[in-house]
């Protein structure tokens, strides 16, 4: 079964390696085979992982698009490491992602992370308030 992508006019996204730019208008795709596919919306720039969940995203969107995801397994451990011990809180989140990485489904993985990002940011929301947290 074909995946079925809709562009907006200029929406960019990463298909394996390559980056398409769709033109003024809007476009629908159907995209057959295994290859990596990142709309626009769900890209990590490197200059845009400011903060240590964020950093754990773009590895694990590296792991998702190299042909060799386990180049990335020293950063993510590492980063997983040090985000548990600052908010352990965080374990049921990275839990999951390492779930779905252990079974090759980094894309999961990656809306794994985006739920701990949403969460770093209540965690550093409710800190500059005063709040308490979970």
């Amino acid at each position: 079964m074909a995946l079925k992508i809709e562009l907006k006019p200029g929406e960019r996204f990463i298909l394996g390696n390559a980056v398409i730019t769709n033109d003024d208008q809007r476009t629908r795709l159907f995209v057959e085979g295994a290859a990596p596919i990142l709309r626009e919306k769900d890209i990590m720039r490197p200059e845009d992982a400011d903060t240590p969940c964020k950093r754990l995203y773009l590895a694990v969107q590296l792991m998702y698009l190299s042909n060799n995801p386990s180049e990335q397994h020293s950063v993510y451990f590492q980063l997983t490491n040090e985000i548990i011990g600052a908010a352990p809180s965080t374990l049921e989140y990275i839990e999951r992602m390492n779930n779905q990485i252990l079974t090759g489904a980094f894309y999961k993985a990656l809306k794994e992370a985006k739920k701990l990002i949403k969460y770093e940011q209540e965690l550093m929301s409710n800190a500059q308030s005063g709040a308490g947290v979970r």
